[in-house]
């Protein structure tokens, strides 16, 4: 069996089983009937949607599949910022300290599902939404911005989430 031929079946079957975990979070039962009819749904639609949703050069399989003990402390680390920046949002407004600008900057991570984690990331704290995902260049709304220097900028906005998910995902 040739290689490429492998790896699209196994394309098919990992996206099968994460539409089956979706199958099984919607529907919220495990009687058979629903099982067998989640698993073949699940496999029809991979069938025809493989392509869209692994791509042909993500073979890496820490690409694919997280380390899931560092993806709970990833989510722990972001309601963690989002209730921080929520407060600090809050007292900025109150006392009239806004200083709004959009600001640019490159991420290091080389996964697609890790930036575009990372965006949601930034997105979902307070103060700041991702504008632009471009490759590995985010274009970011800040509503207190200290700095516009993009490095620096970078650093203070994504580094506690972007260190999590260069070990989470590659």
């Amino acid at each position: 069996m040739q290689v490429n031929v492998r790896w699209r079946i196994v394309r098919i079957i990992i996206t099968t089983l994460y539409l089956m975990v979706g199958w099984l979070l919607f529907s919220g039962t495990l009687e058979l009937a629903s099982l067998i009819t989640g698993v073949f749904f699940s496999l029809v639609v991979a069938l025809l949607t493989y392509r869209f949703f692994i791509a042909e050069n993500e073979a890496g399989r820490r690409a694919l599949f997280p380390r899931v003990h560092l993806l709970v402390v990833f989510a722990l680390l972001l309601v963690f910022k989002m209730y921080v920046a929520s407060f600090k949002v809050l007292f900025d407004l109150l006392r009239g300290r806004v200083n709004p600008r959009i600001v640019h900057f490159r991420t290091r991570l080389k996964s697609d599902v890790a930036r575009v984690i990372l965006a949601n990331a930034i997105t979902m704290t307070p103060g700041t939404v991702s504008i632009d995902l471009d490759d590995d260049h985010l274009v970011v709304h800040w509503l207190n911005a200290v700095t516009t220097h993009s490095r620096y900028a970078g650093d203070l906005i994504k580094k506690p989430f972007e260190e999590l998910l260069k070990r989470i995902w590659i």
